[in-house]
């Protein structure tokens, strides 16, 4: 009987800035079991780690116990694959460099694996939803931050350091907004939930047609407000999106011409705003793409439910770790 039989399940372990999130995952993308803890109040991340095994690990003995599972896959902000440390992360209570992986499996006996949040997202894209097959794709998370996942000839882009595709932190607009990274301009400061809130509280100072989110106190407005204003017929927020979709489909087309990929699979709250944001991305492609590669990369929106995209795609890189080893 070979090990895949005696091992059905993998462990996925997401590392929010707010919330840990972990279950057990079995072949078909299927979660099994899961749990949470917050994220903060721990002093130090040994004694955090002690706090993610002692909850997880009634999951693992509920089902069948350490033996039935394969690895453990985590996704981090700052997850560096190469080294399984989480490296100097702005969100995480604890600071420097930090040895996670090698704390999971001192506790559990289970190898591990470790890679960033947008890459374990892109894995699990891969592995369970809207990539399955494809060699070429890139995945793009819109959350507070842009991240990217870029996967060629079927293998996640590490670079030499584990750090490599940070598509968030091209520079988007020469001088323009500052980032949270210390550099001004990048992607993420446009096309992220938080850029697009942004963009709203500029253009909602600098006009003064009607809209719907001047009844909100501009500081408190989120990319969900822009949303709902949006889908009731508001021209303005209408246009945030298509001001976010144009920042995004230009640096997309830049991106397709390094790595033609198949798809650029995108995956958030925003990638959910439908034609708002879909019609202005795909149109900035169209406009801004090199000839030879015109119509021959997909637009999708991921496969994966919100909620269980994180764990999903940590699980993935666990099933990919034991082949390593074998």
């Amino acid at each position: 009987m070979n090990s895949n039989m005696e091992k059905p399940y993998v462990v996925g372990i997401d590392i929010g800035g707010t919330n840990t999130v972990f279950g057990i995952v079995d072949a078909r993308g299927t979660i099994i079991a899961s749990s949470s803890i917050k994220t903060a109040g721990y002093p130090t991340a040994a004694e955090y780690a002690d706090e993610v095994c002692k909850n997880l690990l009634p999951l693992i003995i509920a089902n069948g116990g350490v033996d039935k599972i394969r690895g453990i896959g985590v996704g981090a902000p700052n997850g560096n694959y190469y080294t399984g440390t989480i490296e100097f992360a702005p969100n995480l209570p604890w600071k420097g460099i930090l040895p996670l992986a090698a704390m999971f499996e001192e506790r559990l006996g289970i190898p591990t694996a470790l890679t960033n949040d947008a890459n374990a997202a892109a894995i699990g894209e891969m592995t369970y939803g809207a990539a399955r097959g494809m060699k070429d794709f890139i995945m793009i998370t819109l959350g507070t931050g842009v991240g990217s996942g870029i996967v060629i000839n079927g293998q996640m882009v590490y670079g030499h350091d584990g750090f490599a595709g940070e598509l968030g932190h091209v520079i988007a607009r020469r001088d323009g907004r500052i980032c949270g990274c210390g550099r001004k301009g990048c992607l993420e400061t446009y096309c992220s939930a938080t850029g697009v809130a942004r963009t709203a509280r500029e253009f909602l100072a600098a006009r003064t047609d009607a809209s719907l989110l001047r009844n909100i106190p501009a500081e408190n407005i989120t990319s969900k407000d822009v949303y709902d204003a949006a889908v009731q017929g508001d021209k303005l927020a209408q246009e945030i999106f298509e001001f976010t979709g144009n920042i995004l489909g230009e640096a997309l087309a830049d991106a397709i011409a390094f790595s033609s990929p198949e798809a650029i699979v995108l995956f958030g709250g925003l990638a959910k705003s439908g034609d708002y944001i879909m019609k202005p991305i795909q149109k900035a492609i169209d406009d801004n793409i090199l000839n030879i590669y015109k119509g021959k990369t997909k637009l999708l929106v991921s496969e994966l439910k919100d909620s269980d995209a994180a764990v999903l795609g940590a699980s993935a890189l666990a099933w990919e770790l034991k082949d390593l080893k074998e």
